[in-house]
């Protein structure tokens, strides 16, 4: 540090209120220190610093406004006020109540003059580093951020790199402006091995017969100027074979890229390799199906419909259907399409649950369902297969059991057993096989055979035990 040559000239008659705005101006904050480390007074040369309430460091030991790792720096800035050397300056960490510590950085001169014990002060100034610390944080999360990004952009480089080289499909990469191969994977290498030694870095197209070459320049040239094109049929020299060659074009800062995807064309003497049907033809095999199929969504809302489905339920085209629910003409009573929607979200899958399907006009149509749940993003869809087969079904055949008692057996009984008990007897059959058949429809499901029969669940159990449909219950449960 430097002092100034003629100071006994110019600062020897300023008054103490004069020196004590010199102070405040020279520094964001200042402290009067005195010989026992005490801060005597403080002035503020920064508003910010100002409006924080520090006053309140007047009276304290310096030492104990600061944090744990900072007391030894206090120490030695008390050391050094009272060297003749030049003041160093030594950053200070404050704790604060309400935020983050506050960053200063001090230097202390001790002043000549005694006070009234004799004992000499220091003068403290310090310098608020809060912008370089943000500016220094702002530096290292720059960095940090650089570097994630450095490394995720080597870890899709390395992916990238992994799949270009053990993809099955011939990839090339071109430059658009020379048309010089930058980049060939080892399945075009292999490709192009009999009639191209160096494939990369020569000019491209090469390794292919004169009208092919004639073909590929005007895909690239389309390429480059529209940046698609239609596929290729090439050939190699050589009757090597012959390729599909399929291109895009990648732009980039520097430049644009050709990317080239070549597949080889089974010749005709080769052995037929099974064709992987598209699946854009799915809809189409869908729409075209005999059978009805149906599309809703988890509550059974119409999605979409098959020609089938339109022509058996004699409607004029799906529009009508579109949006409606499908328990609407599904079911002998309203409770059939609860028990398939309940069944599709525990099981997954329905198989031949038979039904009927009524008509806009009126008719009713048997048909087997089998349903299965799919789910596509977060959204579930139900997907129904409905399958007429009234034709199948006669109407003796259509009954699973027979009543073992005929008319005739019944008119025998005339005379011998009261009518009453004769009408009770035919009473129980028929209401056992009622039982029995819509334990049938709903697969077991007691609960939903129940509301299909109009009973109460206890109503159902006590006639299942009546009539030794149901297990034995234990004694615990009687």
């Amino acid at each position: 540090m430097t002092s100034f040559t003629s100071s006994a000239q110019f600062l020897s008659d300023l008054g103490a209120e004069v020196t004590g705005k010199l102070v405040a101006a020279a520094a964001d904050v200042a402290l009067i220190v005195d010989a026992q480390g005490v801060i005597r007074d403080m002035a503020f040369g920064s508003e910010s610093l100002k409006n924080l309430g520090y006053e309140r460091w007047i009276g304290q030991p310096w030492v104990q406004t600061v944090a744990k790792d900072s007391h030894k720096k206090i120490e030695a800035l008390l050391r050094d006020g009272e060297s003749s050397e030049s003041p160093r300056w030594r950053q200070v960490n404050h704790e604060s109540e309400s935020g983050p510590s506050l960053p200063l950085s001090y230097c202390a001169v001790k002043v000549g003059a005694a006070g009234e014990r004799g004992t000499s002060h220091s003068v403290v100034y310090g310098r608020d580093l809060r912008a370089i610390v943000a500016l220094q944080q702002s530096l290292v999360d720059a960095q940090q951020a650089s570097l994630n990004e450095h490394w995720r952009l080597r870890d899709a480089q390395s992916r990238f790199r992994h799949i270009f080289h053990v993809s099955s499909e011939a990839i090339l990469l071109i430059d658009a402006a020379s048309q010089k191969v930058q980049e060939a994977n080892p399945a075009a290498l292999g490709l192009f091995e009999p009639v191209v030694r160096k494939l990369v870095s020569s000019s491209f197209p090469v390794g292919f017969d004169a009208s092919s070459q004639e073909a590929l320049q005007g895909m690239i040239s389309e390429l480059r100027s529209t940046g698609k094109a239609d596929d290729l049929c090439v050939r190699l020299l050589n009757g090597q074979g012959q390729l599909t060659v399929s291109g895009s074009l990648l732009r980039k800062e520097a430049g644009s890229m050709l990317v080239l995807r070549l597949a080889k064309v089974a010749t005709q003497g080769k052995a037929t390799q099974a064709k992987v049907v598209p699946f854009s033809v799915l809809p189409t095999l869908m729409q075209a199906s005999p059978d009805c199929i149906v599309v809703t969504d988890i509550d059974g809302n119409i999605i979409t419909v098959n020609d089938a489905f339109v022509e058996l339920l004699q409607v004029s085209s799906d529009k009508e259907v579109t949006g409606e629910a499908l328990g609407r003409w599904l079911g002998r009573t309203g409770i059939e399409m609860n028990v398939l929607i309940s069944t599709l979200r525990q099981r997954g899958s329905v198989r031949l649950f038979p039904t009927t399907l009524r008509s806009e006009q009126g008719s009713s149509s048997d048909v087997e369902i089998s349903a299965t749940m799919v789910t596509e993003g977060a959204q579930p869809y139900l997907c129904f297969t409905l399958r007429d087969v009234s034709r199948r079904l006669t109407g003796d055949a259509r009954a699973t059991k027979e009543i073992p008692r005929s008319v005739g057996q019944l008119s025998e009984l005339v005379g011998r057993v009261p009518m009453k008990d004769i009408v009770g007897e035919t009473t129980d059959l028929i209401e056992q096989l009622c039982i029995e058949a819509a334990l049938d429809l709903t697969r077991d499901n007691r609960a939903a055979a129940a509301e299909m029969l109009g009973l109460s669940r206890q109503s159902l159990y006590v006639k299942l035990r009546r009539y030794g449909l149901s297990d034995p219950i234990a004694e615990s449960e009687k």
